[in-house]
C-alpha cells in the first residue's frame, strides 16, 4: 500500500486494519526465517545427487529450485534487514522486495508442481504399490543418537513460535513487553513514539522551526494560514495507530484540523484527490497523495498534538498529516502545503 495499484480501492476503515496486515506480514516472515533454515538444512544433501537429472519433471524440479531458494533467501535477509532499518544494498527495498515476492511465487508453484508425482507416491497405506520405478518413496527412519523426525519438526515450530511471541508485541496492543527480538518498542520514542526519520536526517530542522511557517492550500480558493491561524481554527481529536512498514505498531491520541474542514475551505471538490506535501527538499516519501475515502474522512487530521502535547520535531512540527488505515510512511510530516490534483 505505498505504492498502490490505481485499480485498487484502499478504505480508510477499520482503522485498524494496515495495522493487521502489515504486522501479520512481518511476524510471518519472521517465523520463516528458522522454517527456511531448516527445510534449507534437510534438503543439502539431495542437491549433490549423481546423476543430477533422471527425469524431464526432475529436470523441472532442479531448474525451478535456483530462482526458489535465491529468491526465498533474499525475500527473508532483505526484510529482516528493512526491520532493522539497515540498507547496506544498493536498490530501493519495498519495490525489489514486491518483485522478488513475485518472481519467488512462481518458483514454488513450479517447483510444486514438479514434486507432485513424490506427494503421491508418498500419501496412503497402499503407497509403496502404487508407486512407479522412478517414483521416490520416503523409507522408514532409521534408528539413531538425533533427533528424530517428529522432534525436528517439533524443534522448528517451536523455534518459529518463539520468534514469533517475542516479536508480534510490536503490533499487537497489550504486548509491548514481550518484544524481546524485536527491533522496535511501540512505546520506545520522543513523546511515547517511535521514529523512523528525524528532523535532523530530513534536514528540516531550521524551516520547520522558521516563525514564518506558513500552511498553503490550493485549490479553487487557495489561502495560507500561520501556525497560530492553524491553531485556531476549530480542533478535533482522534485515537488512531501509527503503522509502519517495518512492523511496528503503536496508538496515539491525535489533536488537530480536520483535513476536510481546510479542503471545504479551498472549495475543492469532494471526489478530489490531494497532495499533502513537506518541508523536506528530498526523499521519495517529502508528499503523499490522498484519495477522497481518507482525505474526507472525519478522523484523517493535519495533527499539530500528539498525546496532550505539541509535536515534538521528530514526530512532524509544526503539522503532520495522520489517517485511518494508511501506512506510516505516507503519514507525511512537516506538512506546509496542500494541492488538489
Amino acid at each position: 500500500m505505498q505504492h498502490p495499484p490505481g485499480w485498487l480501492y484502499w478504505s480508510a476503515r477499520p482503522v485498524w486494519f494496515y495495522r493487521l496486515t502489515q504486522g501479520l506480514h512481518v511476524a510471518s516472515g519472521l517465523a520463516c526465517v528458522p522454517l527456511l533454515l531448516a527445510k534449507l538444512w534437510t534438503v543439502y544433501p539431495r542437491l549433490w545427487e549423481w546423476p543430477p537429472v533422471r527425469t524431464v519433471a526432475q529436470a523441472l524440479e532442479r531448474i525451478s529450485i535456483i530462482p526458489l531458494v535465491a529468491g526465498s533467501v533474499s525475500q527473508l535477509a532483505t526484510g529482516v534487514a528493512n526491520i532493522a532499518q539497515w540498507y547496506p544494498f544498493g536498490f530501493f527495498f519495498t519495490v525489489t522486495h514486491y518483485w522478488v515476492a513475485w518472481m519467488t511465487i512462481g518458483a514454488l508453484l513450479v517447483h510444486i508442481a514438479a514434486k507432485l508425482a513424490v506427494v503421491r507416491a508418498n500419501v496412503g497405506r497402499r503407497r509403496a504399490e502404487r508407486a512407479g520405478p522412478t517414483d521416490r518413496l520416503s523409507l522408514p527412519e532409521q534408528g539413531g543418537d538425533g533427533l528424530t523426525r517428529r522432534g525436528f519438526g517439533i524443534a522448528v515450530g517451536a523455534a518459529a513460535g518463539v520468534v514469533t511471541v517475542t516479536t508480534a508485541g510490536q503490533f499487537v496492543p497489550g504486548l509491548a513487553g514481550t518484544v524481546l527480538l524485536a527491533p522496535r518498542r511501540p512505546t520506545a520514542g520522543p513523546q511515547r513514539l517511535p521514529v523512523n526519520r528525524t528532523a535532523a536526517a530530513a534536514g528540516v530542522t531550521v524551516t520547520a522551526r522558521d516563525p514564518g511557517y506558513l500552511l498553503e492550500v490550493v485549490g479553487p480558493r487557495p489561502f495560507s494560514v500561520t501556525l497560530a491561524e492553524l491553531h485556531a481554527l476549530p480542533r478535533s481529536t482522534a485515537r488512531l495507530p501509527i503503522t509502519c512498514v517495518e512492523g511496528w505498531a503503536a496508538d496515539a491520541t491525535w489533536g488537530g484540523v480536520r483535513l476536510r474542514d481546510l479542503l471545504d475551505r479551498a472549495a475543492i471538490p469532494a471526489d478530489a484527490t490531494v497532495r499533502v506535501q513537506s518541508l523536506e527538499a528530498r526523499g521519495g516519501y517529502r508528499a503523499s497523495e490522498v484519495d477522497p475515502p481518507h482525505a474526507r474522512d472525519p478522523l484523517t487530521l493535519l495533527a499539530t498534538m500528539v498525546n496532550g502535547e505539541p509535536l515534538d520535531l521528530d514526530h512532524g512540527y509544526p503539522a503532520r498529516l495522520i489517517a485511518p488505515n494508511r501506512p506510516g510512511v505516507l503519514q507525511t510530516k512537516w506538512v506546509h502545503r496542500v494541492v488538489m490534483l
